[in-house]
Formats: C-alpha cells, structure tokens, sequence
C-alpha cells in the first residue's frame, strides 16, 4: 500500500503544471487617453475584426512569440481557444487577404516598449509586469 501511494504521489507531481500564471492583464500606453477595453472589443482588435480603438484611432495590437505561456492564457481566457487554432484561424484570414495578425514582440519587455511608444499600440502582460510607461485597461484574471 505505501508503495502504490508513493507511486501516486509521484505521478501527480509529474502531472502538475511547472509554473503558476498569474493575472493576465490588457494595456495601452499611459499617455494613450483610454481608460478601459471590453472584452468584446480586445476580442475584436486581437482577431482582427476591426482594429479601431474606442477614441477613433487605429488600434496596433501587438502579440507575444506562439510559445509564451502569457500568450496561451491570454488567449484561452479571451476566446477558448489554443495556440494551434489561434495559428489556424490567422492562416485562413491571412491567405484570404483580409487582415494580417498582430505584430509579434520577442518578450513581455519589448512589448511593454512598444505598447508605450506606438501610438495606438494594444498588448497583454502578466500584472506583475506592468509599470508606469503602460495603463491596465482589461483584465482577465487569474486561471
């Protein structure tokens, strides 16, 4: 019986996640004058359905690498939906020549960079990143 436990408690410790991701959070640049984003409307700019902010201005949605564990969750939280079928539904879009997907930024810091420097410029983070450069608009919680 000892034996089966231990075995069990080993499987679990496989089995559970390595990190725990903590509050994915939406932001524009401090200075951008929008003080908040529905869901529906981060939905929109991030699919590219219309890449208008709520002030009139083209919204640049910026998107962190496929691998980023931020990106996963942003994603899953916003629309259910996973890095293969996010990839998917750009491809159709992309080839169709109707939108291009939102520009990549190699890390949550360049990201940061650029959402606080490209005017119109929208991004998703982990609350812990945020700094004074950014404004939180939206957030998505916790897992």
């Amino acid at each position: 019986m000892a034996k089966l436990r231990t075995f069990l408690f080993a499987l679990l410790a496989l089995l559970a996640p390595t990190s725990v991701l903590a509050e994915v959070v939406v932001v524009v640049g401090a200075g951008s004058g929008i003080k908040s984003l529905t869901q529906d409307e981060v939905i929109n700019i991030f699919l590219g359905r219309y890449r208008k902010l709520p002030s009139g201005g083209l919204a640049r949605p910026y998107d962190l690498p496929a691998s980023d564990e931020t990106r996963t969750a942003f994603y899953r939280r916003l629309v259910d939906k996973n890095p293969a079928e996010i990839s998917a539904y750009w491809a159709r879009l992309y080839f169709s020549g109707k939108t291009k997907p939102p520009e990549v930024s190699p890390s949550p810091q360049e990201l940061i960079k650029a959402v606080a420097s490209v005017e119109g410029a929208v991004g998703y983070v982990e609350r812990s990143q945020v700094d004074e450069r950014v404004r939180v608009v939206l957030s998505l919680g916790n897992p």
